[in-house]
């Protein structure tokens, strides 16, 4: 193989109660990449469509995904990448995941898959460190591995894919307004009363439950973040008129995805999950704040070769 065209996609991170742990893998929303073997040592970034990005592979989250990878590698060639970018940067839907997570699987294909996913993730962190400041798993653990995935530990790195629900749908509303990562990590306290952090176990557990048993009520209850939530939703208007408007429309539950600014909901079935996009588009209508939506099953396979 000396090419490979791939669909990377968008991610929720987060979902609630997992914060920096959890995340889940959506079908509907990403990117597109395309890698191709060259005799040139090295990687290079040579087209972006899109979004205005940096084309210097140091300063690319999907150059430096690839570098990281290709320090393991004793080899004479290199590889060339075209980006996509469908994800807009700062959404809060992993973008720079899903570039940093396309890098290292095409590559690892392309040379016949001598990496395993644990491993593939930990070079694609360190595009998110590029992009984030902080070498976090949780958008590209599921973008790699599809469904949710639970980063059990960092040292060394251990990640879990979990039990995807049939009937489970995400809808995500992204207002046009800029949250950064760093941003939105500067207003966290680096301390927790220790009952915020018992219930938050607890949420956490039951969600993990809640997947396996294909409990829908379960996990509707354990869809509450104590902990991240209350500092971050300042950053977003509107995100409590949504909270309640989503749970009135049916909703499973509903939190910020990733770092925002956008909002993810989930819902048992399409028809709810299409009903959840048309009350958040509502709210954001009034505000005059533009948006995008997205509405989307699972993807329970991750990055896929187109």
């Amino acid at each position: 193989m000396n090419e490979i065209k791939l669909f990377c996609p968008a991610t929720i991170a987060n979902v609630s109660c997992g914060f920096d742990v959890l995340g889940l893998c959506l079908e509907s929303t990403g990117d597109e990449m395309l890698i191709r073997k060259v005799s040139t040592p090295g990687v290079r970034i040579t087209k972006i469509i899109g979004q205005q990005l940096p084309m210097e592979t140091e300063k690319n989250v999907a150059g430096v995904a690839a570098l990281a990878m290709l320090k393991d590698l004793d080899i004479d060639f290199g590889f060339e990448i075209e980006i996509n970018k469908k994800i807009k940067p700062g959404s809060g839907i992993g973008s720079s995941a899903a570039s940093a997570a396309g890098a290292v699987y095409g590559i690892n294909q392309i040379l016949g898959a001598p990496f395993n996913q644990t491993q593939l993730v930990e070079f694609a962190i360190q595009g998110e460190a590029l992009a984030s400041g902080t070498a976090h798993a949780d958008n590209v653990a599921p973008a790699l591995l599809g469904g949710f995935t639970l980063v059990k530990g960092y040292e060394p790195l251990e990640v879990l894919k979990l039990n995807t629900p049939s009937e489970l749908y995400a809808t995500v509303i992204h207002p046009q307004i800029e949250v950064k990562t760093a941003d939105a990590r500067s207003v966290l306290k680096q301390s927790i009363p220790l009952k915020k952090a018992i219930v938050q176990w607890g949420n956490l557990a039951g969600l993990v439950s809640a997947l396996y048993s294909e409990d829908y009520d379960l996990l509707s209850r354990c869809l509450h973040d104590e902990i991240i939530e209350p500092m971050r939703s300042p950053l977003i208007p509107g995100f409590y008129k949504v909270k309640q408007a989503v749970k009135e429309a049916g909703a499973l539950g509903s939190g910020i995805s990733g770092s925002g600014p956008s909002i993810f909901a989930l819902s048992k079935g399409k028809d709810i999950a299409q009903e959840v996009a048309k009350v958040m588009g509502n709210i954001y209508k009034d505000f005059g704040v533009d948006y995008d939506l997205h509405i989307s099953s699972i993807n329970t396979q991750g990055v896929k070769e187109l």
